[in-house]
Parts: C-alpha cells; sequence; structure tokens
C-alpha cells in the first residue's frame, strides 16, 4: 500500500508541473536598451487556456533585482470587468502598466530611466488558484554619456603622503569612463593621480593643486566625453559683467535723482513767479526819482540829465519830480 501511495506521487510530481509548463505562455523582452534619461518599455506579455472562460481577478506583478523579491508595482482587474483599465496606468509615477493585462498584456513603462534602473526585472502573473501564476524575467540595460559631477580642492589630512590641496573630480558614467587630467598648457598630468571606483557608475580622480593654476579634469567614455577647467575661464567674465551691472545701477539711480533735483527746483521757480501778492496788496518796487530844481530859465541843467541815465540799472523805475 506504502509503495502505490509513493508512486501515484511521482506520477503527480511529474505530471503537475509538466501541465503547467504547457498551459502557461509569456513573452519577454530579451533586452531593453536605452539612453539615461528616456521613458522603456520592458514587454511582457501571456497566455493561459482559462483566460477566454475565466472570470476572476488577473493580478500582475513587478521584480527588481532578485525573483523572490517583494514586488516594487502590482496591479489587478477582474477579466470580465468591462471598465476601462485606468487604475495602474497614470502618468504622474515612475512606473505604469503599459496595456491591459485582459488582453494578456503585462508591459511596464519606466519614465525617465536613470543608471540605478539598470539590472533585472520579474514579470509576474497569478490567477485566482494556487497553481495559476507565472513569471519570467528581462533585463533593463541603462547607458550613460560621460558626466562631471563635481570639481573642487580639497585638503588633505596632515600626515599624508600626497599633497595637502588636491583638486578632486567626480565623474559618472555608463560604461564607466575613463579619467584624465591635463595642465593649462593641454598636456596630459601622470604625477601622483589617484582614481578610485565610488560607486556602480561613479570615480573619483585627484592630483595636487598646490599653486592657482588651471588644471582640466576630462571624462573620457564610448558615448563621448566631457571636462571641466577649474578654475573656471569664465569667472572674470562673470565678476566682470556683475561689476559692470551694478555700476549702471548706480549711473541710473544718480541720473534719476539729479533730473528729480533739477524738476523741483524748476517747478519751486514758476510757483514763486506766477504767485500773487499776498491780501490784495500791490508789489513794491524800487523807483528812483530825479529832483529837478527850476531855475529862472525854467530848464534843468543838462548835465543832470546824463549823469541820471549813465546810473539807470534794469529792472528799477526811474520818475522825473519837478520842484518849484
Amino acid at each position: 500500500m506504502w509503495q502505490q501511495t509513493e508512486f501515484f506521487f511521482v506520477i503527480l510530481s511529474v505530471i503537475i508541473p509538466g501541465s503547467l509548463s504547457v498551459s502557461w505562455n509569456m513573452v519577454v523582452s530579451g533586452e531593453v536598451t536605452v539612453s539615461r534619461g528616456e521613458d522603456a518599455v520592458l514587454g511582457c506579455s501571456f497566455t493561459h487556456p482559462r483566460q477566454q472562460h475565466y472570470s476572476g481577478r488577473i493580478t500582475v506583478k513587478w521584480l527588481a533585482r532578485v525573483s523572490d523579491a517583494l514586488p516594487f508595482f502590482s496591479c489587478s482587474v477582474k477579466n470580465d470587468s468591462r471598465e476601462e483599465f485606468s487604475s495602474c496606468s497614470s502618468s504622474g509615477i515612475k512606473y505604469s502598466l503599459d496595456g491591459d493585462p485582459r488582453r494578456g498584456e503585462l508591459s511596464l513603462l519606466v519614465k525617465k530611466v536613470q543608471l540605478i534602473d539598470n539590472g533585472w526585472f520579474f514579470c509576474r502573473v497569478e490567477l485566482d488558484g494556487q497553481w495559476d501564476n507565472f513569471q519570467k524575467h528581462v533585463r533593463l540595460y541603462v547607458t550613460g554619456e560621460p558626466l562631471i559631477l563635481s570639481l573642487l580642492v580639497v585638503e588633505t589630512p596632515s600626515g599624508s603622503d600626497s599633497a595637502r590641496r588636491r583638486l578632486q573630480c567626480e565623474v559618472e558614467g555608463q560604461p564607466l569612463p575613463r579619467v584624465v587630467w591635463l595642465s593649462a598648457s593641454r598636456s596630459l598630468i601622470e604625477n601622483q593621480v589617484q582614481t578610485s571606483q565610488t560607486g556602480l557608475y561613479r570615480l573619483i580622480s585627484s592630483v595636487p593643486y598646490p599653486e592657482e593654476e588651471a588644471l582640466t579634469c576630462r571624462a573620457e567614455g564610448e558615448l563621448g566625453g566631457a571636462e571641466r577647467t577649474y578654475p573656471a575661464s569664465d569667472t572674470l567674465m562673470i565678476t566682470l559683467t556683475v561689476c559692470g551691472v551694478l555700476l549702471l545701477l548706480l549711473l541710473l539711480l544718480s541720473t534719476g535723482v539729479i533730473k528729480h533735483l533739477r524738476r523741483t527746483r524748476a517747478e519751486n521757480r514758476r510757483q514763486r513767479a506766477s504767485a500773487s501778492p499776498a491780501d490784495g496788496e500791490a508789489e513794491n518796487h524800487l523807483v528812483y526819482s530825479a529832483i529837478t530844481l527850476r531855475s529862472s530859465t525854467n530848464a534843468p541843467p543838462a548835465n543832470f540829465k546824463r549823469s541820471t541815465r549813465q546810473h539807470e540799472e534794469p529792472g528799477v523805475l526811474y520818475s522825473s519830480v519837478n520842484v518849484q
């Protein structure tokens, strides 16, 4: 009896996995290669004999790195539902489903991929039932042109054998770029160059920087290159531009103040000129009177009239007075 039971379980262990492998069919993209910042679609589709008459839920799961990881994306829909499928397709999130599971479409849309997204992804579908699930993997390969993340002077510990001040350059890229240093004359610097990898896609390189000299860090890779010079060549231009703008603002400000003062003075003069005397009183004028003493001949001396005219001043009223 025990031998028959053992034989029965052996038959089941062979039949069940075999039936599952035949009943399920899943197709995935072999490898998806995109550039950093672009959108990627990880293709995945499936078919199942029960799907045409299946009324339960279809659950889609996507896992990353390892096959038994917790899913970072999950979505489900009833197979017999006629509702619009939008719960797992949103424009505001990084991951969304690119397709409808009711038609066997399980592809994942990854928006604006970064280098950190490199690696294996696992597409998994589950139907109601313990054995109704299946998954396959697809690789996402993200490429990135070399970038220089930072270039700055750092102080090394006093006990270090290298120079106290070093110019440090941090670069990033996929494939990992190579870092070279150039002097102001564009000659290659090879003395005391220290380079180390700080991540899957990052390098840090440094050279001694004892004096204020212009040095260039250059990152070279299969997809191109990038370089940066320290100190930046446009620093002087930026400084002169800022100073020029400040001087222009001061000039405009002083010109406006001068015009305002002149306008104020002119307005005050006009107001004084057009102002009428207070209380209806007549305006006082300076009057000079020429007094003529009549002689017996009834004619004023000629020399007196000439002397009066010679001393006349503009703006002064003159009047003749006859004294009998």
